[in-house]
């Protein structure tokens, strides 16, 4: 098969098609019901988008999560020793509403399908931003997803302790709905073959915090890192949509941080959603996120209605 690829370029790139052919017969074991589950507030991938996209980038998963074991067995051989089960880490980085955490949960759901590693645990990032009295304390509120806001040195415990082969893990959890950290909640990874890991900061190698004197970043604990890649002008519309989706729907619990925004009528809605954009996810994106892009192993590059337009593989 023909491949575009410059020959300064670390990466291979697949258009769309060359990419689905790579997937070889591998079987589609999510039904519509299933996809339906796994899709986000205002995306609507189809099967068609799991086939072309998705079960290519599982097979390939699969295949890499296999050499890793046989190394793990040669390793062992040669030390003469048993070490304990280390689950491989995935890493899904890209910006706000550019559709992280239905990816995240679509290859959940067929990575956990192979036998060779029925268990598969999926942790976003956001359990590890600091609670909104630590923010408002430190005047990061308006800062909120960018690398001063999260708690980096419990998250770097955190993959250094799954990558330690440690039996039981707890991480903190994050309410899209209260805005916060719920204090009396927490989600337990126990030895899972795999861990995928989601979020804004996956592939940052930002330090500011003085407990952390050893430069160790969150990606040298991640065997496989995907930045999902969109225009910026169509991920701010992507989260224009989101926003009024969630205003209709979410929002309208009164225990919702952003209640008030229900009320609002449309226009202003669209007017709120556009600013805090343009002054913080934008932002965001350009200074912190978009910079981590070609730290990735694969880039999946967006288009149109969150369909995967192209392919670049780290050679």
């Amino acid at each position: 098969m023909q491949t575009q690829h410059n020959i300064h370029n670390a990466y291979i790139h697949f258009e769309r098609q060359q990419w689905a052919n790579l997937r070889n017969n591998v079987e589609l074991t999510l039904t519509l019901e299933d996809l339906q589950l796994l899709q986000g507030i205002n995306e609507s991938i189809s099967i068609q988008e799991v086939v072309d996209i998705y079960l290519p980038l599982s097979r390939l998963l699969n295949l890499y999560v296999g050499a890793q074991q046989t190394r793990h067995t040669v390793r062992d051989q040669f030390l003469e020793t048993k070490h304990e089960h280390v689950p491989y880490i995935i890493g899904i980085a890209g910006s706000v509403a550019v559709g992280k955490s239905t990816t995240a949960r679509i290859l959940q759901a067929l990575l956990s399908r192979w036998p060779e590693h029925p268990s598969v645990a999926l942790v976003t990032t956001d359990g590890f931003l600091h609670n909104n009295k630590y923010l408002i304390k430190h005047n990061l509120m308006h800062k909120k997803g960018f690398p001063e806001s999260f708690h980096t040195k419990a998250l770097i415990d955190f993959v250094a302790a799954i990558k330690s082969g440690k039996s039981s893990i707890n991480a903190p959890v994050y309410s899209h709905l209260t805005y916060d950290i719920l204090p009396n909640e927490k989600i337990t990874i126990e030895k899972p073959d795999i861990v995928i890991i989601e979020g804004l900061n996956v592939l940052q190698t930002y330090i500011n915090e003085p407990e952390r004197p050893n430069k160790v970043f969150v990606s040298d604990f991640v065997d496989f890192s995907i930045f999902v890649d969109a225009d910026p002008i169509m991920i701010k519309e992507w989260y224009l949509q989101r926003f009024l989706k969630f205003s209709a729907g979410a929002f309208t619990n009164p225990k919702a941080y952003f209640h008030t925004y229900s009320k609002m009528t449309q226009h202003q809605k669209i007017n709120i959603a556009s600013k805090i954009w343009d002054e913080i996810n934008g932002v965001n994106l350009m200074q912190n996120i978009l910079p981590t892009r070609d730290r990735a192993n694969l880039i999946l590059k967006k288009g149109y209605n969150h369909q995967v337009s192209s392919v670049k593989l780290r050679k």
